[in-house]
């Protein structure tokens, strides 16, 4: 069985190494069976023919014929005599009482064949030794190439396997995943865990156990500070989102470093592009919470102006604005708390339908609730009114009546019938300042819903019913 880091890179490359391995060694054991049975039918027909030569200059001269020699002897092969009979000397490899012999045969009077017969059995055993010897030895040989040829095929699937296992954590939003990153390859054993941490906490011998005398120039007493300054520093603001430092880049090397071949430049090019697309993002939510936090003092004290102004239909509208700059700045300030992942959960034990009840009567909306199996769950209680409230306000403003929210265990549904969603958010998902047909609103509302289920560890996902409208479905977690 395959390991998991294989794929059809790895069997394509073993069945191609060990197809053109079979073809070489087909190739090679044929040149060499060839060569050699060549050679040695050369070499036995010679032999052959000057036993032929020698048996007759005897039977010219009147002399007996040694033994394997004769005149149309027993078990001469019919092609090879009609040969001689023709006048023309010939050999031929044929069976004699069950065994190999290389027969040789010329034209005697009286139209008959004089015929040797050598023995060819040593050299029919050798041929068959070298056609095993060859069997064998490609076997091994491509036993050996295909292990080397695996194992070099799998140093690349494993590399490219971690590289395509870093973009899809990259894809899923985890910006810090990097493929030079000690943190991406496989943790050692907890054996081996334990053996570095006890060599972690043995202590130095070679260490002194004094430390160093301090210079005898150097004043007891620092520097006095400048009574002007002040002791502590500002604090900060709380309400601030703490956005992290852009990262450095891991893939950018540090002094010379060696050539690097394909698969390492490809997993340098996905770092460098990691790292930029996560500094850029990062600039991003820097300047989305700058830009909110430095709005709420200014608009604070604008919304306090607009309480003194006297009744009239141009103060409700300044109201309103005033209003809802508001709610977009406490929206990006949400927003930007969710994209830092430093959110923290108050989990207690709740049940799902007077939760989604409440929320139904703080909207003041016409919502209809539908409690098919009420459930038990444990989640924060607040975050989650926060995301049924913003799909019920949703479904309220940008779609149309009925608006139903149905509740069925852990699995709540809030469906509107009006258009439905937009093609690409029911394919991405929410995008944050990005509407479509005219639609009122910055899309932070949805993104807000589906930043605070993923806190939750919860499944929100949009689609659109088949009859028409959306539908917004929370699947929350349960032990």
């Amino acid at each position: 069985m395959l390991p998991r880091w294989s794929g059809t890179l790895a069997v394509k490359a073993a069945v191609f190494i060990t197809v053109m391995c079979c073809a070489l060694a087909a190739l090679l054991g044929v040149l060499v069976h060839v060569q050699v049975t060549n050679q040695t039918v050369d070499q036995a027909r010679e032999r052959a023919l000057q036993r032929l030569a020698q048996a007759t200059e005897r039977y010219e001269a009147g002399d007996t014929l040694r033994r394997g020699a004769g005149v149309d002897p027993p078990g001469l092969p019919g092609s090879l005599r009609e040969l001689a009979v023709a006048g023309d000397r010939g050999t031929m490899v044929a069976e004699l009482e069950g065994r190999p012999v290389m027969w040789a045969a010329g034209p005697v009077d009286g139209g008959r064949a004089l015929a040797v017969a050598v023995d060819y059995g040593q050299q029919a055993r050798t041929i068959d030794g070298l056609d095993r010897a060859i069997l064998w030895s490609s076997g091994l040989a491509i036993g050996a190439t295909l292990l080397v040829g695996s194992f070099a095929v799998t140093r690349v699937t494993r590399r490219l396997h971690t590289t395509a296992l870093v973009a899809r954590r990259i894809s899923a939003g985890d910006l810090d995943a990097r493929v030079n990153d000690p943190r991406t390859r496989p943790r050692p054993a907890p054996r081996l865990r334990a053996h570095l941490k006890n060599q972690a906490h043995t202590k130095d011998p070679t260490r002194p156990k004094n430390p160093a005398p301090q210079d005898p120039d150097r004043p007891k007493n620092p520097a006095p500070q400048d009574p002007d300054r002040p002791k502590n520093p500002a604090p900060q603001d709380s309400d601030r989102p703490k956005v992290p430092a852009r990262p450095k880049d891991p893939a950018r090397p540090k002094g010379s470093a060696r050539p690097q071949d394909e698969v390492a430049a490809v997993a340098a090019a996905l770092d460098s592009m990691a790292a930029s697309l996560q500094g850029k993002l990062l600039a991003e939510q820097r300047f989305t919470a700058d830009v909110a936090h430095e709005l709420r003092t200014p608009l604070t004290g604008l919304h306090a102006a607009a309480e003194l102004l006297p009744p009239g239909r141009p103060t409700e509208l300044v109201r309103d604005r005033v209003a809802a700059l508001r709610t977009l700045t406490e929206d990006l300030l949400e927003i930007s708390r969710l994209d830092t992942g430093r959110e923290r959960l108050e989990l207690d034990t709740e049940q799902l339908g007077p939760l989604v009840e409440r929320v139904v009567r703080a909207s003041g909306s016409g919502t209809r609730v539908v409690v098919v199996r009420d459930v038990a769950v444990e989640t924060d209680r607040r975050r989650l009114e926060r995301v049924l409230g913003n799909l019920v306000a949703n479904a309220h403003k940008h779609g149309r009546g009925p608006v139903v929210l149905t509740v069925d265990g852990p699995v709540v549904t809030v469906r509107d019938h009006g258009d439905g969603f937009p093609e690409y958010l029911v394919a991405h998902g929410p995008q944050r300042f990005r509407t479509e047909g005219g639609a009122r609103g910055h899309g932070l509302g949805l993104t807000i819903a589906l930043g605070q289920a993923e806190v939750l560890g919860a499944r929100l996902e949009f689609a659109n019913a088949p009859d028409g409208g959306a539908v917004a479905t929370l699947e929350l977690p349960v032990d």
